[in-house]
């Protein structure tokens, strides 16, 4: 089915929150591993406007409907920081824009060239960059869905889990986005096919990682989805992923966790 981009457009609003009991974290207050990792997604989230800033640099910003889901992507995930913020202040835990000016700053020359280096990229590989970039994003948010879903079921908190779900709900029309445009032009394309499954086989890793400490991605890479059930839905997200033109038999997402030790 294809995907509604001007239904998208119209009813994007940022996730709701004002309704549910945040007195209920002081009545029962989360545990340290699941307060680090929530930093971590809410740090992320904050990220996004990076990410989106690299990618106007590329053919993308001239495909208008990538264009546009892009800008309300972008506030929605905006949204879903400032709601996982609200969380962590009421555990003592303040993010403000100083600590997040620090995280990029502390990324150097890298985050100054990743603009240019994305443009480059763009250039060389043309308009199939887009199929790519529509791949790679429908692998982040397969990826941040799971997660979401994850440790709302793993607190099963009164406050915490139904804000994730609803984070995680807004995730879901992001990953039929993506995905929807990555099926389509991956389709089209042998070149798209060929560059997204080498992109991907290569030089992916988890969300965030490449901008936050390695020992943070790991921790949440482990706090989530260690053990049966979190292998469970590493390969149910590697599926996914393998279901799209040309990526048949890949499994980024499992190998990624191999890589740094986490085990099934």
């Amino acid at each position: 089915m294809a995907f509604d981009i001007d239904k998208y457009t119209k009813n994007s609003v940022g996730v709701q929150w004002a309704d549910l009991d945040f007195d209920e974290f002081d009545r029962d207050p989360l545990p340290e591993s699941t307060l680090r990792t929530l930093r971590y997604m809410c740090d992320i989230e904050y990220h996004t406007v990076c990410y989106m800033r690299d990618m106007l640099t590329t053919p993308s910003h001239n495909e208008p409907e990538v264009g546009a889901f892009m800008t309300m992507w972008n506030r929605e995930e905006f949204w879903h920081g400032e709601a996982l913020a609200a969380v962590l202040d009421r555990h003592g835990i303040t993010v403000d824009f100083d600590q997040l000016k620090a995280t990029r700053l502390k990324l150097g020359w890298k985050d100054r060239l990743d603009p240019i280096k994305q443009s480059l990229m763009g250039k060389l590989v043309g308009m199939d960059f887009v199929a790519v970039h529509m791949a790679w994003g429908a692998a982040n948010e397969w990826s941040a869905n799971a997660a979401y879903h994850r440790l709302a079921a793993m607190e099963s908190h009164p406050t915490l889990s139904p804000l994730l779900k609803r984070i995680a709900q807004q995730e879901t029309k992001h990953v039929a986005f993506y995905a929807s445009q990555a099926r389509d032009r991956l389709a089209k394309s042998k070149k798209a096919r060929v560059i997204a499954r080498f992109a991907l086989n290569n030089a992916w890793g988890p969300v965030g990682s490449g901008v936050m400490d390695d020992d943070e991605v790991t921790h949440v890479m482990g706090h989530l989805f260690a053990g049966p059930e979190g292998r469970k839905l590493i390969r149910d997200i590697d599926a996914h992923i393998a279901k799209l033109p040309g990526l048949d038999g890949l499994t980024i997402v499992e190998n990624s966790l191999e890589k740094r030790g986490i085990r099934g």
